[in-house]
This record gives structure tokens, sequence and C-alpha cells, in this order.
């Protein structure tokens, strides 16, 4: 499991580019830590709760499917934080969200979850730039290698980003509705004409 943790870890702070190349194990991992309907936060309290939920609105927001919130992404997260994260990354990630919120009244005189939507997006753009400006000085060698971590104390911006990412694509949601996929291979038909399987 320590390895499979190490790996999960990888991909969620590698972000969506790794979306594709799951395991089996690894999305079986993603999806077992999806919430159940009667989940409860165990790590999140409301304030932070709703700064996450914020956060993941914006970055996948609803379209003609529903988006980050409407999958329960934040729950997601607290399941992470709670029976995945080392004490040190949940506080580290703790620290990050706090930090948004600094950010947000520095800019705003609000927390980040009261901000108007252009304010919450303008924040998280300008934080994103940040991010890539430090990733740019990690390839230059100009970052210690202690920085250069992707797990949970790593890069905030990253690791949230991977893991809205990945809870959203691997959710039901996300899963069947907006990828088209199916969580159960469904049966199989044998062959069937081709204007059965849309290609006629």
């Amino acid at each position: 499991m320590q390895l499979q943790r190490r790996e999960l870890f990888r991909i969620l702070g590698a972000g969506a580019a790794t979306l594709p190349s799951l395991t089996p194990d690894l999305a079986a991992a993603f999806q077992a830590a999806q919430p159940a309907s009667n989940y409860k936060l165990r790590t999140l309290t409301p304030h932070l709760n709703d700064t996450v939920v914020a956060m993941i609105d914006q970055i996948i927001p609803a379209t003609d499917t529903p988006g980050a919130k409407g999958a329960r992404v934040n729950e997601f997260i607290d399941i992470i934080l709670t029976e995945w994260a080392t004490d040190i990354e949940r506080q580290n990630f703790l620290d990050g969200l706090a930090g948004v919120d600094k950010q947000s009244n520095e800019l705003f005189a609000k927390n980040f979850a009261d901000a108007a939507p252009d304010q919450q997006l303008a924040l998280l753009r300008s934080i994103d730039d940040a991010s890539h400006v430090e990733k740019a000085r990690e390839h230059h060698g100009s970052v210690p290698p202690e920085k250069r971590d992707t797990q949970l104390e790593g890069n905030f911006w990253r690791v949230f980003k991977g893991i809205t990412l990945h809870g959203y694509y691997t959710s039901e949601i996300g899963f069947t509705q907006e990828l088209k996929l199916q969580i159960i291979p469904g049966a199989q038909h044998g062959c069937a004409p081709l204007t059965e399987t849309g290609k006629a």
C-alpha cells in the first residue's frame, strides 16, 4: 500500500497529464476514495470546505454536465487528507488553503469563498502564474531539491489542481458523463451489426 500511496500522490501532483496513464489498480484506488452518499467531513472545517468548494468550482465549473462541485470533489479531497495524507502533508495542505484566504483578504478584504467569482478567478490565475514560474525555476535548478517533491507538501496549487482533476474524472459524474466511459465494463454482446455500433 505504501508504494501505491507514493504513486498516487505523485500522480496527484503531476496533474491532468497523467489521467490517461492510470493503471487499473490506481484507477480503482481513486474510485475507492470517492465519498459515500452519506459522507461527513472529517478534516475540512465548514470554512475550509467553503474555500475548497469555491476553488474547485472555478477549476471545473458546471457546463452541460455537472462540475467539480456537483461531483462532490470537496469530499474526495477531505478523504485524501483524512485517510491518505501524513500529518505533515495534511497540515501543509491546510496551510495552503489558509494562504489562499490570506491573499484574498489582502486583495479584496474578503475570504476567498466570499469574494466575487471574477475576483476568485483572478486570484487563482495569479496563483497559477506563480506556480508556472516556480516550476520553470525547478527545471533550471534554482529551487532546492527538497522543494521539488510532488506529494502534498509540494507546490500547493499544483497538488490542489491534481487532486481536483483526479477526484472529478474518477467520480461517477466525471467518468460516465464527462469522459463517457463505464466504471464497470458492459456486457459482451458479440458481433453486432455496424448500424448498432454507430459506425455505419
